[in-house]
């Protein structure tokens, strides 16, 4: 899927640095419009936030999708032939990540720690707006979330080591932006990092983006589920 000759090497780091810039941008800025308008972006009705994030989401897909088609399409003919056997070849990947995850989790609530800041968002947003946040939990942020740390993380980093390395590093580093206990730092790295070691090592692996994001597209979906048995349990 991925080449690494000189010019499509240059190419490649271009389109993932691109891509990597443009979701940041979208991601940090995403109020900037309500702002130039002087809109109070907060007062706004519920429906049209989730809106609006939903759509911001989908537009990030479409320029992962035009920046890599060829790759992607690729991808989904290669995953149509050997679907079984990347499953049964990388199943065991993900139960070591789910192992360091809950692992790592546990270690955390002995010592103290609480949860992210990221995690708690996600929780109030869920029992405030459960389908919004399901739909876009289990059905949108996978693909996104692959594209960019796994497919233009990829395209920039050549190296498997260091691929592997900072995928892991910045998807984990970006739910640790609030609300962590800086001494257990390391322990919260393991529990939200694993899982990008994880799909980036699948990546390595199989030359399919598509398997870490089928993987990662099922663990949500699982831990979603029980975010909404619970919460229909109350």
């Amino acid at each position: 899927m991925i080449t690494f000759g000189k010019n499509e090497r240059f190419n490649n780091c271009i389109k993932g640095l691109l891509t990597i810039v443009i979701y940041f941008f979208i991601s940090f800025e995403r109020n900037l419009p309500f702002d130039l308008l002087h809109i109070d972006y907060d007062s706004l009705p519920l429906i049209v936030r989730e809106t609006y994030t939903i759509s911001l989401e989908i537009l990030i897909l479409i320029i992962i999708f035009k920046m890599f088609k060829g790759e992607i399409i690729k991808a989904w003919q290669d995953l149509k032939k050997n679907h079984m056997k990347y499953f049964s070849e990388n199943f065991k990947y993900y139960l070591f990540g789910l192992l360091l995850m809950l692992s790592s989790n546990l270690l955390i609530n002995i010592l103290g720690g609480g949860m992210s800041g990221n995690e708690t968002e996600i929780r109030n947003q869920f029992n405030i707006a459960p389908i919004f946040t399901f739909v876009s939990s289990v059905f949108i942020a996978p693909f996104v979330e692959e594209g960019i740390f796994r497919l233009s993380f990829r395209n920039v980093f050549k190296n498997n080591f260091i691929f592997v390395l900072m995928s892991g590093l910045v998807f984990g580093g970006l739910h640790l932006l609030a609300g962590v206990d800086t001494n257990l730092l390391f322990l919260y790295l393991v529990a939200y990092g694993s899982f990008g070691i994880v799909f980036a090592y699948m990546l390595v692996k199989t030359n399919n983006i598509f398997v870490s994001t089928s993987f990662h597209l099922m663990h949500n979906g699982i831990f979603m589920s029980l975010q909404v048995l619970i919460f229909l349990l109350g």
